[in-house]
């Protein structure tokens, strides 16, 4: 019984404490592609635990136990006698359920967002192709609007949209930052990334942990894209571009746009001047993400461990759990 319980507490420990420690790591700014590697490890832990934790009450219960013993060379006794639950076949049962569910759950979620989203896209698509009309100069689909606006539609069909308004707005060395900054995203397929953190704080809206990390993935994967944009223009031109189509925040569903609610921030980090994260902490912060999905996995199979360091059963005994 107290690995399920180490794991069920290390889930909470995470789920409270993970968002508030990641959001005070004002450096992880710096590597937006560590930061979104970071919550994304810290959302994997926190299921991981969980599914762990329902499924080490199942393990008594399960009837290849006994060749898991044989493996690990240890009584299938002792191996039972380490996983054991005050509760029994019932504990087991409802150990067993909730990993279920939990699996069933975030596959049904990640699934119907993707559906969704699929829908959105092919929606915006057909309405594109009836009133947008092709920029040959900048590889784009340009839509009369009288807002200033840029997007791009990831999927099978991937396309970059700019309002007639952005055109405008921006002069030639803004809008390249901005289609650079767009593709960058379809070209990193960072609609993946939300698509996984959306399933998830769809899965467990009760959670605030996973409300979060979307919340920060969104910031993290646009910073990302306007680091991408300032390899191909400087930093001023693209901070310069997002305020501009920042005033109107015009992105359909389903799509990414440069002009997010994030633009403000992420101005302001453009501005500043750039200070790369360094060796020292990008390997602290792999290491620490290493064992952030360790943990749970060690803590699953420790009693089982410590199964495999007792003595092995007399051979009667032995034909008795077989």
């Amino acid at each position: 019984m107290i690995a399920p319980a180490v794991l069920a507490v290390l889930a909470v420990i995470l789920a409270v404490l993970g968002p508030t420690l990641l959001r005070r790591m004002s450096w992880l700014e710096r590597s937006p592609r560590i930061g979104i590697t970071a919550w994304q490890t810290l959302s994997v832990s926190i299921v991981l635990a969980v599914l762990l934790a329902g499924s080490s009450l199942a393990i008594p219960a399960i009837p290849w136990t006994i060749i898991l013993a044989d493996w690990i060379r240890t009584c299938a006794m002792a191996l039972l006698a380490q996983y054991s639950t005050p509760g029994g076949a019932v504990v087991s049962a409802t150990g067993a359920a909730a990993a279920s569910a939990i699996l069933v759950r975030v596959a049904y979620c990640l699934a119907a967002d993707r559906a969704i989203a699929a829908r959105n896209r092919k929606v915006q698509l057909d309405a594109l192709a009836l009133i947008a009309q092709p920029h040959l100069r900048y590889d784009a689909l340009v839509v009369d609007h009288p807002a200033a606006a840029a997007y791009c539609l990831p999927g099978r069909v991937r396309q970059v949209v700019l309002t007639s308004a952005a055109l405008s707005a921006l002069d030639h060395n803004q809008l390249l930052a901005v289609l650079a900054h767009e593709r960058a995203h379809l070209r990193g397929r960072h609609d993946l990334i939300l698509a996984a953190a959306d399933a998830l704080q769809h899965a467990f809206p009760s959670v605030p942990a996973f409300r979060t990390a979307r919340r920060e993935l969104g910031r993290l994967v646009e910073m990302l894209a306007d680091d991408s944009a300032a390899r191909h223009s400087d930093r001023t031109t693209v901070a310069t571009a997002l305020v501009r189509l920042a005033e109107h925040g015009l992105t359909p569903a389903a799509a990414l746009g440069a002009g997010e609610e994030s633009a403000p921030s992420r101005v302001r980090r453009l501005i500043s001047p750039t200070r790369p994260l360094g060796a020292g902490k990008t390997t602290v912060a792999a290491l620490a993400m290493g064992l952030l999905i360790a943990l749970p996995l060690f803590l699953a199979i420790a009693p089982a461990s410590a199964a495999g360091t007792m003595d092995p059963c007399p051979e009667d005994e032995q034909s008795l759990t077989m």
